[in-house]
């Protein structure tokens, strides 16, 4: 920034900010005759267009980022060098090189008595911006207005192109007796010695009519306003609390505008955007060269030199002006001397409610530097707010010629996640609740009926299935995620001290559900609902998705060339919900890679030379449909949906949802969707919860409650897990398994969250053995005995079965000891064993045991001429 003599902003910037650069005009002499002055692509329109608007071209307005020959975006932040470079003001990327002609922009001239400074490119006052926003930190105190929470929730409503700011848009009155709200920030800053100032742009939208047209040049020319910003607050944080190398930032958010990712347009280079979508890839943080530091390898001369469109030129001689020895080619570059800073490479996609009819998502890349770098992980949803730029493209590095194509990246300046209340962070979902919130939160868990409240809440445009809606609310709650860690940690201080520290018991808190039953019964309906609900996650269906699709995929990374991975469905998911359609339709690759993700939760990756495991703690509601469309409830539930054994038995709940007509039910079930579909709209009761408070509570509940399991609570529980097994009787039928009494912890511990109780209560474990039985158990029942058999979930065969088919084997044997040597057909064995045992076999039953005995050698067995020897050993 070019400043006048006597300005208390003459000190140069600390380099920080992806969007500051040199703005201010008259721009400063170069110093040295090599290097040309600053490129500004000139257009007529810029003669004719008032520049307080959005839709000025900008012209004048060049890039922080300088391009290397390959056109890779290199950050050039704070001007490019240190104060009196001939690089503090640098180049534009719009494919000029040296010796090319170049325009200046239009400067306003000095006034009589003094030089009077303006943004470069516009007619825009410096001092009108510092004063305007010094004022504004000085004054502005927090509104709590009903205009202001209108417009944060409309503001992806564009602006009307001509809107102009006038006095009958009325500006909200704070509250005087507040303390100044930026004031008190920097005064946190001064505790917390953070860097960054974050500044809310409704506020400064909605404070006087002159912020009101700061806002808008903000909008328009980020990179010049920015850079006036982080000068006014560090000089009015140094005026308060005395001289400082902190090197303080501005990072606006909350603009009115939301973007979508294809209306970005030329028009839109340069500006400030806000746009929406899902992280997909982070890349690992990049080291980038700012200022390379060069020392003489003869007489110890050293030199720095800037970035200069993505290249640092080295020096070629040791010039002995400077004090040098006049070598040539005698520097060398002296690493752990030069600056760098961090980079890294973020793919955001759109969300689905944003893809147009017959498309398919857009993506765009985002460049993050500094103190935002990891601040955001694949599957967070989330707006980011940055400066739009445009590449060149060069078909030779080593040429300077470069295509017309240009390609389009963002700088990003705010990260925030969209929904208050990531399910798994619990820094971001504590600092996203204001007091009032946690107030409402905590006081809609007082309420005697909570349970039932939300369960209404959770899809109410879903007929009934109350039990169904409970059992996903349990999921959406979870359980606790690591019992010993949280229990046990003396424990773990005297394993630490005799050597086995990290033998921890990490213990599944996630609770996986299947939706099992008849077409039209709102199973696909429910798990869009949840995936709404949920603030972390992705829906998926089981005949689209491959095992690459839900895990990951190797793709060659565009900034380093190097192989990484993209996280697939599962690994989005983690610390979500996982939705997944048309459960039974998958492959059975891709149904193998389920077992890992949905007992250890995790995701093991051994492909191009990478070797790692990834984390998939995400629940997973799965829907599948019967192989005949309709459930048959003479047919078990394994051999109604074909899924794995050991795939079933890792769900916690399994539901069979059938549509079993009923005259009083299906009028009821008619007058609801009519409601639905009826123009008058319906009365909402008194105690109707908002689905984005429904949002809040689930999130602070997983984040701040814990519950513990109480002594009455685990004796109920190891008493309601006894009963349990003993309904099979005296028979052997397993009716329980140890996985069910670790799913009644997990449903016990969801069900006291839903009341935000620190404790397990007795009533938690006995609604938790409910679920079960409704859920799980009414799975496992034996059609044709009519009794729970877990060993039909666990095996696939019902304890009946498999007493029928030893007592086939032992007759089967029998009658293959008085054929030993013989060579028969399978008719012949169906016939024999009639004569043996009076009994009708079926002739499938007799290859299976057939293939049994095989197998252990007692009999060989021809699939292509369906016979069977008989070894005269047996």
């Amino acid at each position: 920034m070019s400043t006048p003599p006597g300005s208390p902003f003459g000190s140069p910037s600390p380099p920080s900010s992806p969007v500051q650069t040199s703005s201010s005009t008259p721009l400063p002499v170069p110093s040295t005759p090599q290097i040309p002055p600053t490129p500004v692509p000139s257009t007529p329109l810029s003669a004719v267009l008032t520049p307080s608007r959005r839709s000025i071209p900008r012209s004048g307005v060049s890039n922080n980022y300088n391009h290397n020959v390959a056109g890779t975006p290199e950050y050039n932040p704070r001007g490019g060098g240190p104060p009196g470079s001939p690089l503090s003001d640098f180049g534009s990327e719009n494919g000029q090189e040296e010796g090319e002609e170049r325009q200046q922009p239009r400067e306003r001239q000095p006034a009589v008595g003094g030089e009077v400074q303006v943004l470069r490119g516009t007619d825009i006052e410096v001092s009108t911006v510092i004063a305007t926003f010094d004022s504004f930190l000085r004054n502005f105190r927090s509104v709590e207005d009903s205009k202001i929470r209108s417009d944060l929730s409309s503001r992806a409503a564009s602006i009307a192109a001509g809107e102009t700011f006038t006095e009958a848009e009325a500006l909200p009155q704070p509250d005087p007796n507040l303390p100044p709200y930026y004031m008190s920030l920097l005064e946190r800053t001064y505790n917390s010695q953070s860097t960054a100032i974050e500044l809310d742009c409704v506020h400064l939208y909605y404070h006087s009519l002159e912020t009101r047209r700061l806002y808008d040049w903000l909008e328009s020319y980020p990179q010049e306003i920015v850079v006036q910003m982080d000068d006014t607050i560090r000089n009015l944080y140094e005026s308060i609390y005395g001289p400082s190398d902190l090197p303080l930032q501005v990072r606006p958010f909350h603009f009115r505008t939301v973007s979508h990712m294809r209306s970005l347009s030329p028009t839109s280079i340069d500006s400030m955007v806000t746009l929406r979508g899902m992280v997909l890839r982070s890349s690992p943080i990049i080291p980038d060269l700012k200022i390379g530091h060069f020392k003489c390898q003869v007489c110890g001369l050293a030199r720095e030199s800037t970035i200069d469109r993505g290249r640092i030129s080295e020096p070629t001689t040791c010039e002995a002006a400077d004090g040098g020895c006049g070598s040539r080619h005698s520097f060398a570059l002296v690493h752990n001397r030069s600056t760098y800073t961090d980079k890294q490479l973020v793919r955001l996609q759109e969300t689905p409610s944003e893809v147009p009819a017959g498309e398919t998502p857009a993506s765009i890349t985002l460049f993050a530097y500094d103190d935002i770098v990891d601040s955001v992980r694949p599957g967070d949803r989330v707006e980011v707010t940055g400066v739009f730029r445009a590449s060149p493209k060069r078909p030779n590095p080593k040429r300077t010629v470069c295509r017309a194509v240009f390609r389009t990246f963002v700088d990003v300046i705010h990260f925030r996640v969209v929904e208050a209340g990531e399910m798994g962070s619990a820094s971001k979902v504590n600092s996203s609740f204001t007091e009032k919130r946690v107030e409402e939160i905590k006081e809609l868990s007082r309420r005697p009926n909570v349970y039932e409240e939300l369960t209404a809440a959770l899809a109410p445009s879903i007929w009934e299935l109350d039990d169904v809606k409970k059992g996903v609310l349990c999921m959406l709650f979870g359980g606790n995620q690591n019992h010993r860690a949280e229990n046990e940690e003396e424990e773990d201080e005297e394993e630490e001290i005799v050597g086995n520290k990290g033998r921890k018991s990490n213990k599944r808190g996630d609770i996986n559900i299947l939706l099992c039953g008849d077409p039209g019964t709102s199973k696909s309906q429910l798990l869009g609902q949840v995936h709404k609900l949920a603030p972390r996650g992705v829906y998926t269906s089981g005949k689209g998705s491959s095992a690459v699709g839900l895990t990951a995929s190797v793709v060659r990374d565009p900034e380093t060339r190097d192989l990484v991975l993209e996280s697939g469905a599962l690994v989005l998911s983690d610390q979500g919900v996982c939705c997944i359609d048309e459960f039974d339709k998958m492959s059975e690759t891709t149904r193998a890679i389920l077992h890992e993700a949905m007992e250890q939760q995790t995701v093991s990756i051994a492909k191009a030379g990478i070797i790692c495991s990834l984390n998939a703690r995400s629940s997973i509601l799965a829907s599948a449909n019967p192989i005949e469309s309709r459930y048959n409830p003479r047919m078990s539930v394994v051999d109604n949906i074909k899924l794995p054994p050991t795939l079933l038995s890792r769900f916690d709940l399994i539901y069979l949802i059938l549509d079993s007509p009923s005259v009083e039910g299906d009028r009821r079930l008619a007058k609801h969707l009519v409601s639905l579909y009826s123009s008058v709209e319906k009365e909402k009761k008194e105690n109707d919860i908002p689905q984005d408070l429904l949002k809040d509570y689930i999130a602070y509940a997983r984040q701040n409650c814990h519950p513990t399991i109480s002594d009455l609570a685990g004796a109920e529980l190891i008493q309601g897990y006894l009963e349990m097994r003993k309904m099979g009787g005296n028979t052997k039928t397993i009716t329980a398994t140890p996985r069910q009494l670790e799913s009644l912890i997990r449903i016990s511990e969801g069900l006291a969250r839903s009341r935000l109780s620190p404790k397990v209560t007795r009533s938690d474990v006995r609604e938790a053995i409910r679920l079960m039985a409704v859920a799980t158990q009414t799975a496992a029942t034996d059609p044709r005995t009519g009794r729970i058999d877990m060993d039909m979930i666990t095996t696939g065969v019902t304890m009946g079965d498999r007493i029928q088919s030893e007592s086939l084997l032992k007759t089967v044997r029998q009658f293959m000891g008085e054929n030993k040597g013989k060579r028969m057909v399978v008719g012949d064995i169906v016939k024999g064993i009639k004569e043996l045992g009076g009994v009708d076999v079926d002739p499938e039953e007799i290859r299976d045991v057939v293939r049994v005995m095989e197998g252990e050698g007692e009999v060989t067995w021809s699939e292509r001429g369906q016979t069977v020897f008989v070894k005269a050993g047996q």
